[in-house]
């Protein structure tokens, strides 16, 4: 971990309340008492000295892996931070570097238009450049850990900015050192991509090999291009995914559950139909979408919170659900597959304590 340098000079920050109803995915009525963004870095020593006024700090970014409550008492830090450089071109490596309030998907998409190929495959899951290490972001067979070269963050109880590489990030599974910090410690600033040069595509994940687009192109010597993969991905996620500004949901609530191979024989020679997905570590990913449909929850719903019709991974707020609606709703499918499986998923998203 090394220490960068800080601007000399502060910009002040002046709270004020804010309506959050808009600023999660899941659509969850929501309202801060006191809410600051962060636009430029030179804000960050004073966002340390208000940041004692309070009792916690939340840092939000596009709100879309975030459970809020009706009131958050504390401060809220919304990461407006923008801005994308190519830091390095390495002969192995592509050294780019994005601003933590980025959009992820218009990063993505920045990236291959400029050339900077690698992250085709992390194409249109919601939430910002910041957020993405936190939770260590992965889908069709690629993690965030597989393209990270570093990140800065600044400390707010330390004051100060330090860069941080993958190995003290701490990335394992959808998670990483950020999620087991108290909340509020760390503002995520920027993060740097090493994007691999050669390219070579990531093409194991089974939706892709389906996709009758790459599956042609597979078929041919030159293979796939990022852009086509990039494509193919965003279609796959479209059909399966629920969008958010049509219905409130924070893309797949729950992990997919890691066993021992023991667990998945004794599971497979009682459920011949499990889905699971060999580790390196040895260790079998099972499907929660899978387990949680064979519990009778797709399309089912309580009260105002439901489960999307097309992907039991999915939970969405039908019109006016609240924190515990969702919550409740996460329990009942917690206790069902625990009960038919042995098996007990936990969320992805945060959850925010209320006032």
């Amino acid at each position: 971990m090394s220490i960068s340098a800080v601007p000399d000079h502060e910009k002040s920050l002046h709270p004020a309340a804010q309506d959050l109803t808009a600023l999660n995915t899941l659509g969850l009525e929501c309202t801060a008492r006191a809410c600051v963004t962060l636009d430029d870095v030179a804000q960050l020593p004073a966002l340390s000295q208000l940041a004692q006024r309070y009792r916690s700090v939340l840092v939000l970014g596009g709100g879309s892996n975030m459970v809020l409550p009706r009131d958050v008492d504390g401060l809220v830090l919304r990461v407006a931070l923008r801005g994308v450089r190519l830091l390095e071109a390495r002969t192995d490596a592509w050294i780019v570097e994005a601003a933590a309030g980025e959009v992820w998907h218009e990063f993505v998409a920045e990236t291959l238009a400029r050339g900077w190929d690698g992250l085709e495959n992390l194409a249109l899951i919601p939430g910002t450049v910041g957020a993405s290490p936190v939770q260590n972001i992965g889908a069709y067979g690629v993690e965030l850990a597989d393209r990270f070269e570093s990140l800065l963050a600044w400390d707010l109880a330390q004051g100060r900015m330090v860069e941080m590489n993958a190995a003290e990030c701490g990335f394992a599974y959808r998670d990483s050192f950020f999620k087991h910090q108290p909340a509020g410690r760390w503002v995520i600033t920027a993060v740097r991509f090493r994007l691999p040069r050669p390219w070579r595509a990531v093409l194991g994940y089974p939706d892709l090999q389906r996709h009758a687009g790459l599956a042609a192109a597979m078929a041919q010597a030159a293979g796939p291009t990022a852009r086509m993969i990039f494509d193919a991905v965003c279609e796959i996620r479209h059909a399966k995914l629920p969008d958010p500004a049509r219905i409130g949901n924070a893309g797949s609530f729950f992990k997919n559950p890691l066993v021992s191979p023991e667990q998945r024989e004794a599971l497979l020679a009682a459920h011949p139909g499990l889905v699971s997905y060999a580790q390196a570590d040895g260790r079998y990913k099972l499907a929660a979408g899978w387990l949680i449909d064979q519990c009778g929850w797709k399309g089912r719903a309580l009260g105002a919170a439901g489960v999307h019709e097309r992907q039991a991974l999915v939970l969405v707020n039908r019109g006016g659900a609240r924190a515990d609606d969702i919550m409740a709703l996460a329990a009942a499918i917690q206790a069902d597959v625990q009960a038919r499986f042995g098996v007990l998923l936990e969320p992805e998203p945060v959850v925010v304590a209320g006032a």
